[in-house]
């Protein structure tokens, strides 16, 4: 199966997953257009038994930002999980009072319907009792993955810079860490600290031999880049010694034709069984100003257009985006 690029425009931080009940669920960063004011204030949900599907089936809002208060301002980057039974969508708001003033939130759904059923707040994401550190200051990009029986929550937090931490959870209460976190990755490397000194947009690849963890690295623009982390499957994956960091990207704006800063990327198997990127990327015209679109702060060009790539694996079983 080949897909069409871009997937779906004006749709960033794409995240895919496929429900017990065969339907592929879509959601994605709904835009802003040039300030904080015009855009990145609804949750949006797309289906289809297809992934090919989901580019032209119908986009219902499931949740709507507040007026004003917190969770009024920069809704990013949603994902859908389905945890412990149940369906629920992590995201990062602002406060109306003040729109960088970022944490992590977490909807429910009320039935088991994802797409038709209503979905009710369930609050900010909350620190285990002993740790005073996590969610204090800016915080976004969570996501979720199981592995051997445990459960766990990585997000991007600014601690110094904008780093990668994880930590676990109890499937039936996935609005409360039950550990402190560990420290997975910082910017270290100059691919990982052009325009802003950023780690963030994590997403979880398994294979039989390795856990993968994949990031988003720099700012917003054509400099933005996936990088990876990698730890031995029967591992600890609560010690930080377990993880190995690549030194360099696993893709980024040179990789591509036609195309620049891809990054916050999720995986996803279609129904063929071929493994997929869904990232997102501009067009190589945003380089230029010449995208349409254009707004000299990035983050407000909305031509981050969500996109596919198939995902192969190399002699040793290694993937390789590229």
């Amino acid at each position: 199966m080949e897909y069409n690029n871009p997937f779906i425009i004006q749709r960033a931080d794409p995240y895919i997953t496929k429900g017990l009940d065969g339907y592929y669920y879509f959601t994605a960063s709904y835009p802003a257009f040039g300030d904080a004011l015009h855009g990145y204030d609804r949750i949006i949900l797309r289906r289809s038994k297809t992934v090919s599907g989901l580019a032209q089936a119908e986009e219902k809002t499931i949740w709507k930002a507040h007026d004003s208060g917190i969770m009024a301002r920069h809704i990013w980057a949603p994902e859908i999980h389905f945890i412990g039974g149940k369906w629920y969508v992590f995201f990062a708001a602002a406060n109306s009072d003040d729109v960088w003033h970022i944490r992590p939130y977490l909807l429910m759904c009320d039935g088991n319907d994802p797409y038709n059923d209503t979905w009710s707040e369930m609050g900010r994401m909350q620190a285990c009792d002993e740790d005073e550190v996590s969610f204090n200051s800016f915080s976004l990009d969570m996501t979720y993955f199981e592995h051997n029986g445990k459960h766990y929550l990585i997000w991007a937090e600014i601690i110094g810079d904008s780093s990668l931490f994880m930590a676990e959870i109890n499937p039936d209460m996935p609005q409360k860490l039950i550990s402190k976190p560990i420290l997975l990755t910082k910017p270290e490397y100059d691919w990982e600290k052009v325009v802003y000194r950023v780690n963030e947009g994590a997403s979880v690849l398994k294979t039989e031999d390795k856990v993968y963890i994949f990031f988003s690295a720099s700012g917003t623009g054509a400099e933005y880049c996936i990088g990876r982390l990698e730890a031995d499957t029967d591992a600890d994956l609560m010690n930080p010694a377990s993880w190995k960091k690549l030194d360099s990207p696993v893709l980024q704006t040179s990789d591509l034709v036609g195309e620049s800063g891809p990054g916050h990327n999720s995986f996803v198997t279609d129904e063929n069984g071929d493994i997929l990127l869904i990232y997102h990327a501009r067009p190589e015209s945003h380089m230029h100003g010449e995208c349409g679109t254009f707004c000299e702060e990035s983050l407000y060009d909305p031509c981050r257009h969500a996109r596919i790539r198939k995902v192969r694996f190399d002699e040793n079983g290694t993937p390789v985006l590229k």
